[in-house]
């Protein structure tokens, strides 16, 4: 757990260790954590936000990553992870969290049934913002039976809106002295700000359970 906080505070530097091992397959490596984060129920501790910002940051490096080739290959795993997932949530359906478990925890469903509540249907793309509702919405919206139509359409808009927001910040801010110095800091405040609309709702129900 240690050396994964670790790797997830000092992305920039793994990220260019991965850079120098994997070579162009590396783009393929990118992608397939992308999908896996948004697609696969089991994966919501893969780095998202954070990664985005990171990969942004390293591709206004001279002879950096191609921000282009980035921009496009994220919104397309993202746009394809949400999709898996929303098929997954249809023909699995509740039952999966019918037992306790590490990984289909009852409480990420509340959580993520909380933002449904809140955004309606626009919870698939405010969703992409905040981790684990981020990886949970698409499967919820498939055990509602959401329409695919109206799913696929705030899909392809979440997709667009994370991926930019993200890898463009990181492209334009991440390369500040400032930044750089502190871009552990940096990391953990993007980390912090996503959990906030998932950390804010759960905090004031536990407020209302006591109350």
């Amino acid at each position: 757990m240690t050396d994964f906080i670790n790797i997830i505070l000092h992305l920039d530097q793994h990220l260019l260790q991965w850079i120098g091992l994997f070579g162009p397959w590396f783009y393929v490596l990118m992608f397939l954590i992308i999908f896996c984060e948004t697609g696969l129920v089991v994966t919501p501790f893969l780095p998202g936000d954070s990664l985005l910002f990171a990969l942004g940051a390293l591709a206004a490096m001279e002879n950096g990553l191609d921000v282009s080739l980035l921009l496009i290959s994220l919104t397309i795993a993202g746009i394809l992870g949400d999709t898996v997932n929303y098929q997954i949530g249809k023909y699995l359906g509740i039952k999966v969290f019918e037992k306790e478990s590490r990984i289909f925890k009852k409480q990420y469903l509340d959580q993520t049934q909380a933002f449904y509540a809140k955004w309606g249907s626009f919870t698939i793309v405010a969703a992409r913002f905040a981790p684990i509702a981020r990886t949970f919405a698409p499967f919820v919206a498939g055990i509602g039976s959401m329409e695919y139509k109206k799913f696929i359409s705030y899909n392809i808009i979440g997709a667009v809106t994370w991926v930019f927001t993200f890898i463009l910040a990181g492209y334009f801010f991440g390369n500040l002295p400032i930044v750089k110095r502190n871009f552990h800091i940096v990391i953990f405040g993007v980390i912090f700000v996503s959990i906030l609309p998932m950390l804010v709702p759960w905090v004031k129900s536990k407020l209302a359970k006591r109350a």
